[in-house]
């Protein structure tokens, strides 16, 4: 009897659900409705077919509010979202923003969803060109930035000042050129090693799937994309392309993208955790497999084919915030910058014969591409850059311009440096106001185009003015002047202590060529120009 009454309350208690349409246990067993809203990186679009299910499934409705990654980093102040959840193609750079908030910044539960490295589609003519290049048939971000410098690669890649796919590109590319293999630090990033990869860079937008869009319509003229893996393969499948792209995993290595979904509202916790639950089991995965061409996080979900690459060596993203700020800052915009100028002041006193001389020339060789270092192919000269070099002794003794066009503009300035017309008298400081009163012209003619100096002497003035008349005369010259930096190399016999104040008087320092080669002095200048 006891037990028949509790089964009459409790059906009782059903059919009142039922009136009120209530969600109860006696229900049909259908998930709690429930509508969440995501601040999601914009490549995540492609997701939509599969909210529906999602819906079907888990009664979670998403209202996806889409950014770019990093714009959407910067909208998530720490104890101020406006949002449940955040879902980022990435989450390092938000962390690393919450590192800098301190302490007092909780940080938001995440949890993994998806892979997808930045890699670089090339069409296939392009990608064996690179190849015949290296000894082992392998392309790498240095092989990449080589070609882009000799006009032989141009490419497509998003603003990394708003984007994943060209944030993580630009620290692949840096680290690269770092040479430690491991997370950048500030002193890998003091100087600028990247222009001539970026005098290859064509095209930009501030999300990858216009940029992909840009592709198609320049497809003719561009040789290669750099993005996300899925976003290739996706391009290579659409029929969109005349010819498919081959996708590139450059052996040096590249920044893998994970796809974290944030907790931003405690409170929504339950509905969270369902939402993970969901999108990590087997069946979603499969289905996020299938539908955008990224790699399961599950390892028991069979791969599609075109996803059996090894992903090769992951990079590591920069653990400090003033790394990724002058990554950014140094970002070479090819809608916004105009080519740089270089002026080179050369000592061809009679102290420079023989052996010397010889240096310098093999030193031009090896920045015209003769050197197939990788620190070499990052700071070689680059297409579109204007050179120019001064020879000096007691006087200008000559001077000639090129711009960068072509094999033939690095012959004429080699041959240049080859001369045998020396003097017998040093004037440095006469020969450096001299170079101070002709690009104050450039920068007056030219505003907003990167100009620098550098000066190479092996030993001491002895003709025309003293370092303290240079540096009264360069203090009078116009505000703009004062931009250009000088960078001094010291050889032979030179004044340390007069080159290095002259550099720091310009904003520019001194390195010496004493020891090390003089190549390597000269990289070392060429990788710290602004």
């Amino acid at each position: 009897m006891r037990a028949r009454r509790r089964l009459t309350r409790f059906i009782a208690l059903c059919t009142a659900g039922l009136w009120l349409g209530a969600a109860t246990a006696c229900s049909t067993g259908d998930p709690e409705p429930v509508t969440l809203r995501v601040l999601a990186s914009s490549e995540l679009a492609d997701m939509r077919p599969l909210l529906d299910d999602l819906r079907r499934d888990t009664g979670i409705t998403l209202e996806m509010d889409y950014r770019g990654t990093v714009d959407a980093s910067n909208a998530l102040a720490p104890g101020d979202y406006r949002h449940d959840l955040a879902w980022l193609s990435s989450d390092r750079y938000f962390q690393l923003k919450l590192k800098e908030a301190g302490n007092n910044a909780e940080k938001p539960l995440a949890t993994s969803i998806m892979r997808s490295p930045v890699v670089i589609g090339m069409k296939p003519g392009t990608a064996e060109q690179l190849r015949r290049r290296t000894p082992d048939r392998q392309i790498s971000w240095a092989d990449v930035a080589d070609a882009a410098a000799d006009g032989s690669l141009s490419f497509g890649m998003a603003d990394p000042r708003h984007t994943n796919s060209g944030l993580a590109a630009l620290v692949g590319v840096a680290t690269a050129a770092a040479g430690t293999g491991s997370a950048l630090r500030p002193a890998d990033v003091s100087c600028d090693r990247l222009r001539g990869f970026f005098s290859g860079h064509e095209l930009t937008e501030d999300s990858s799937g216009r940029l992909a869009d840009g592709f198609v319509r320049r497809q003719n003229d561009l040789d290669a994309l750099i993005t996300y893996e899925s976003e290739l393969l996706t391009l290579n499948s659409s029929g969109r392309l005349r010819k498919t792209l081959e996708i590139v995993y450059p052996k040096d290595g590249m920044v893998l993208s994970d796809y974290p979904l944030l907790l931003l509202d405690p409170a929504k916790r339950v509905a969270y955790d369902r939402l993970a639950s969901w999108l990590k089991s087997k069946p979603a995965q499969k289905k996020i497999m299938e539908r955008t061409l990224r790699r399961p996080i599950d390892p028991a979900v069979p791969r599609d084919p075109r996803l059996r690459e090894p992903v090769g060596n992951a990079l590591y993203f920069p653990d400090r915030q003033e790394v990724v700020d002058r990554l950014l800052a140094d970002y070479g915009d090819p809608q916004r910058d105009k080519p740089a100028r270089m002026v080179f002041l050369l000592d061809f006193s009679g102290s420079m014969r023989g052996e010397r001389i010889a240096r310098l020339r093999a030193t031009f060789d090896g920045l015209s591409g003769a050197d197939d270092s990788r620190s070499g192919k990052f700071v070689r000269f680059h297409r579109g850059e204007s050179l120019t070099v001064v020879r000096f002794g007691g006087r200008v003794l000559d001077e000639r311009s090129v711009t960068y066009d072509g094999q033939r503009d690095l012959d004429r300035l080699r041959g240049f440096v080859a001369s045998d017309d020396f003097d017998t008298s040093t004037a440095i400081w006469s020969t450096l106001d001299h170079a101070y009163r002709e690009v104050s012209t450039t920068v007056r003619d030219h505003p907003g185009q990167a100009v620098s100096l550098v000066l190479m002497t092996d030993g001491e003035n002895n003709a025309g003015m003293d370092l303290d008349a240079f540096i009264s005369r360069y203090a009078a010259q116009p505000r703009a002047a004062h931009a250009v930096r000088t960078y001094t190399i010291r050889y032979g016999e030179a004044d340390t202590e007069e080159l290095d104040r002259a550099a720091r008087a310009t904003g520019g320092r001194m390195v010496d060529a004493t020891a090390q080669s003089l190549l390597s002095a000269f990289k070392e200048i060429r990788g710290c120009v602004q």
